[in-house]
């Protein structure tokens, strides 16, 4: 059994600019938005089947293209060009340490727009891999009720320093942890217990800072773990579910559907 696919039949296409930068954002649904960050190396078939399961769940998504070539396979020609400038565009800062990337700019503008185009009492942003913490830094905005941060790799974790990093600064943090005390803010976090490419570290950092706010879901994925899964896992959200009940990878995106419904239904 394989991961779902999808393609881009059903989603609309338009330019929308925030921050000083304009990116493509693909839209479908109805409901509570959630904006869908791609992980590397876009958005490629797994990101557009995760998409479409939020919308069948009765949500509005907004996807951003940021690299890649939409719809492509993860695995096609344009995946390495896509990581290649994710790896040295300025918009990313993929190996600066407290950092407010560019991106967050960006993304927080495209929340207050769809919040604004969208029923509910706020939006939901999940990020993945290379933008797993982009979901974190949106969460400075008021608009943005429910960051879900999917194995975040960002900075590259090379070195200690890095693997500790939260991925956002520490003035975006700051506005994190008070929004948390003062308006009930929760994140969501989830990675593969080996997946080197999002340290554990990281999350205990983020849990060391928010606390009870922020929930952690840890996949075993070491020796001998009872699902099989291999130590090379990482996409928690797209290429490891299974559509089996009790699959961990599953449950796992049953909860941020769980998630999102509890913090943007109003």
């Amino acid at each position: 059994m394989t991961a779902l696919e999808a393609d881009l039949v059903g989603w609309s296409c338009a330019p929308f600019t925030g921050g000083g930068y304009t990116h493509d954002v693909y839209r479908k649904g109805a409901g509570p938005g959630v904006v869908l960050i791609p992980e590397m190396p876009g958005l490629h078939p797994g990101v557009l089947a995760l998409g479409n399961h939020l919308v069948d769940n009765g949500f509005t998504v907004a996807a951003p293209s940021m690299f890649g070539t939409p719809g492509a396979s993860a695995l096609g020609p344009s995946a390495l060009p896509a990581l290649v400038r994710g790896c040295i565009a300025k918009e990313f800062a993929a190996f600066a340490t407290n950092k407010q990337r560019p991106v967050a700019m960006f993304l927080r503008a495209l929340a207050r727009d769809l919040n604004a185009q969208t029923p509910g009492k706020g939006v939901g942003v999940i990020g993945q891999c290379f933008t797993g913490g982009f979901a974190l830094a949106a969460a400075v905005d008021d608009s943005v009720l429910a960051p879900v941060i999917s194995q975040p790799s960002l900075p590259l974790p090379l070195t200690p320093r890095q693997r500790r990093d939260a991925g956002v600064s520490e003035d975006e943090l700051k506005i994190i942890e008070k929004r948390a005390a003062d308006e009930g803010l929760c994140a969501l976090g989830l990675r593969f217990s080996a997946d080197r490419m999002s340290p554990a570290e990281r999350f205990v950092t983020l849990k060391q800072r928010l606390g009870d706010a922020f929930e952690v879901i840890e996949i075993d994925s070491g020796p001998g773990n009872p699902d099989g899964l291999s130590r090379m896992a990482h996409s928690v959200l797209t290429d490891q579910v299974r559509e089996v009940d009790g699959h961990p990878a599953f449950e796992a995106r049953k909860r941020v559907v769980e998630f999102l419904t509890e913090r943007l239904a109003g």
